[in-house]
């Protein structure tokens, strides 16, 4: 175990170190620092003298390893618009977009489970074709329009639920929530919705494909065979094989929610760290841009890692081949 656990998480660094590359690359390449920091109409002699300051002269591989250093200390500079650190944007931030993953993600799991395991055992049963169908649409419509969509109906005509913001929070020091809120939870269905359905399609059909393969194997023929209950064998033997596939998907569908999220906090106009980085990228924030790559890449990275170890313990065949190895 110890090698594969060693090899991965060289993995995870290397890509970190790539990730960190690229941002590093924005501010060479996108936009100059030292007209964002001193501004257009600023001297010849200023410039100069703020490009010293903040290293810019400095060899290219001075300044990355400058870069990473205060990355890894949590320092990413300060927003050329807002004029505050950068990563105490991200701090008041984060909550809003890891509460609104959070749920995301766990209705693309739940729901899609519970319809893709249905669509599997009643595979020609009208009510699974009708699901197939919605999930189909699901995964057509762009985010956006899904997201108007549900504003239109939700809060346009019925009224029953907020078009925007994040609702009533509570100040818990390091932590802001709005679960503890009825108008936060409120604020928090039509984006989470919004957001999952994506997700949630892809496990309904990789749910549905995995139960309609394992009802067909020798094994689970065996066991009816014996006149073992129904139940007992969808429930126990084929779904429990069948969510295998799922432990892979869940951690690649929270990263590419992170990544989604950025038009779902635009539509809702939720304050989370997509809504911040669409406003850098507005106004060339540099630094908040670089810190947001690197922040989602550290989260996904990390996601898939978990993921990866997760599924040594459970999958004997990835433990035979890291022994023979």
């Amino acid at each position: 175990m110890f090698s594969y656990f060693v090899k991965r998480l060289l993995q995870a660094i290397l890509v970190m170190i790539v990730v960190a590359f690229v941002s590093f690359s924005l501010f060479n390449f996108v936009g100059d620092p030292v007209i964002s920091l001193t501004g257009e109409d600023s001297s010849i002699e200023r410039q100069a003298e703020v490009r010293e300051a903040i290293g810019l002269n400095d060899p290219v591989y001075i300044q990355f390893s400058r870069f990473l250093g205060n990355v890894i200390q949590g320092d990413f500079g300060i927003s050329y618009q807002l004029k505050r650190e950068v990563s105490d944007l991200i701090a008041e931030r984060m909550p809003a977009t890891l509460e609104l993953v959070f749920v995301s993600a766990l209705l693309a799991i739940i729901v899609g489970v519970i319809l893709g395991v249905y669509t599997g055992i009643h595979r020609d049963s009208f009510i699974s074709n009708i699901i197939l169908v919605i999930s189909l649409a699901g995964v057509s419509l762009p985010t956006f329009i899904i997201g108007i969509m549900l504003i239109y109906l939700f809060s346009v005509i019925l009224g029953v639920l907020p078009s925007f913001g994040r609702g009533e929070v509570i100040d818990l020091g390091l932590w802001s929530t709005g679960f503890l809120t009825v108008s936060g939870l409120k604020a928090l269905i039509l984006p989470s919705v919004t957001l999952s359905l994506f997700q949630m399609t892809y496990v309904i059909r990789l749910v549905r494909a995995e139960m309609m393969e394992i009802l067909q194997t020798d094994y689970i023929k065996f066991a009816k065979a014996r006149g073992i209950k129904k139940n007992t064998i969808n429930y126990k033997h084929a779904l429990k094989n069948g969510l295998i596939p799922v432990i892979t998907i869940t951690g690649i569908n929270i990263g590419t929610l992170i990544a989604f999220s950025i038009i779902t906090e635009t539509v809702f106009q939720w304050p989370g760290m997509g809504l911040l980085f669409i406003n850098a990228v507005y106004f060339v924030d540099i630094p908040i841009m670089s810190a947001y790559m690197i922040m989602v890449a550290f989260i996904f990275v990390m996601i898939n890692f978990i993921v990866d170890i997760t599924y040594y313990f459970i999958d004997p065949r990835i433990r035979i081949k890291d022994e023979m190895s």
